[in-house]
């Protein structure tokens, strides 16, 4: 199991399989063919049915064009075997005749593999990959799942989620400032600054969940605009962990320490996922993106309000579970709806999961584990019309 680093990923949305993964493989590309006269990029599958809405295209054009001219071909009927975001990049020379080929594939959360590489291809540095084993260690040596997570990466790792954690308070404050209508054409008009007013009026209780909802649609339509964001696990659920830790933070007081804290243990459960089953839209559906977000933010959550490692654990399965089945159906094949909403709704929910796991003494009868190993099943079920090819479900509506 790579680092958290892997999993929390600072870039530009609005989708980590589909811009930020296609960008970084038209880099190395570049490096591998830089005396190219010109470039051809065919893209497959959910790749190509959603990439225009995703601005896929301008991801790897912004990257090759100031070299030499490209051009894109679309593939949406094709799925290659391997992956359904899979990507041939062809360097030519000026006569056309090719110089290298490359086939690699954007398999979510920003990552990128080529044809019939190993999945786990990162170095692995946790000995531990199972939360029922980490679990474990946490009751048997009273640590807690960041002190694993420090134990494993190094105190560096605090530099780091302090990156995390300063680019996702940007992403809310700029949110919450910021009006008008979201770009892709579908008029959607950003919703975070109304909510953020609107909660003010209310009493405490729903205050507090009218900010959490602000916070999250602050986040995601930052995301859909193509602002910087930080993946957790994903662009498209980009919103999740940063409202629940940003409203903790600014309405109960907790201290950075302890937001980087709870920033480690949401890292550790998400990549958990990441590395026993998938946070890939394209692979295994929403369930992948906002369950993920949901689970890792109900652990974060849990954590600060003083849960055991128990009824830390509790929290994220209730997170995770009541997600599955989750399909991935964006209009237009646009990180908006019902994305943006989505986010809003999983980070209640998060709050709600912890809330439910305070109630308890952590004992329950499906273990975190389990649950993933039932999305990823689910998701290799789930039909490819419902997994981020903007052909089936809510996508079809309009």
């Amino acid at each position: 199991m790579e680092t958290i680093k892997n999993l929390y990923k600072i870039g530009e949305g609005p989708s980590s399989s589909h811009t930020m993964g296609p960008k970084k493989a038209a880099s190395r590309f570049l490096e591998r063919c830089p005396q190219a006269a010109s470039f051809e990029v065919t893209l497959y599958g959910a790749l190509a049915a959603t990439g225009k809405g995703h601005l896929t295209d301008k991801a790897i054009l912004d990257v090759l064009t100031p070299h030499a001219p490209a051009t894109i071909v679309w593939k949406p009927e094709v799925v290659l075997p391997f992956h359904t975001n899979g990507m041939k990049f062809r360097g030519l020379d000026k006569d056309g005749n090719e110089l290298d080929s490359w086939t690699v594939f954007s398999i979510g959360g920003g990552d990128i593999l080529e044809e019939g590489q190993e999945r786990r291809a990162g170095k692995s540095i946790y000995s531990m990959t199972k939360i029922k084993d980490i679990l474990a260690w946490c009751e048997e040596t009273g640590h807690s799942y960041w002190e694993y997570v420090e134990l494993t990466e190094g105190p560096e790792i605090w530099d780091y989620l302090a990156q995390v954690w300063q680019v996702m308070k940007e992403a809310v404050q700029r949110g919450i400032e910021a009006e008008g209508v979201l770009p892709g054409g579908l008029g959607v008009r950003r919703k975070a600054v109304s909510y953020h007013v609107h909660a003010a009026g209310y009493s405490s209780s729903l205050k507090s969940r009218g900010l959490v909802y602000a916070y999250a649609l602050a986040v995601s339509e930052e995301n859909a605009s193509g602002g910087r964001i930080v993946t957790a696990p994903t662009c498209g659920s980009c919103g999740i962990v940063p409202a629940v830790l940003y409203h903790l933070h600014t309405s109960k007081g907790f201290s950075e320490k302890r937001i980087l804290r709870a920033l480690a243990t949401a890292g550790l459960f998400g990549n958990v996922v990441k590395y026993n089953a998938s946070v890939s839209g394209a692979e295994v559906g929403c369930q992948g993106e906002v369950g993920v977000a949901c689970a890792m933010a109900a652990a974060a959550a849990s954590q600060l309000f003083g849960g055991t490692p128990a009824q830390i654990e509790y929290s994220a399965e209730m997170g995770l579970e009541h997600h599955l089945g989750l399909t991935c159906d964006p209009v237009c094949g646009l990180v908006q709806i019902p994305c943006i909403e989505r986010n809003a709704y999983a980070a209640a929910r998060a709050l709600d999961a912890n809330l439910y796991a305070a109630f308890s003494d952590g004992q329950h009868s499906v273990d975190f584990d389990r649950i993933v190993e039932v999305m990823k099943q689910t998701g290799h079920d789930l039909p490819s019309l419902y997994k981020e090819t903007a052909q089936g479900g809510l996508a079809v509506i309009k």
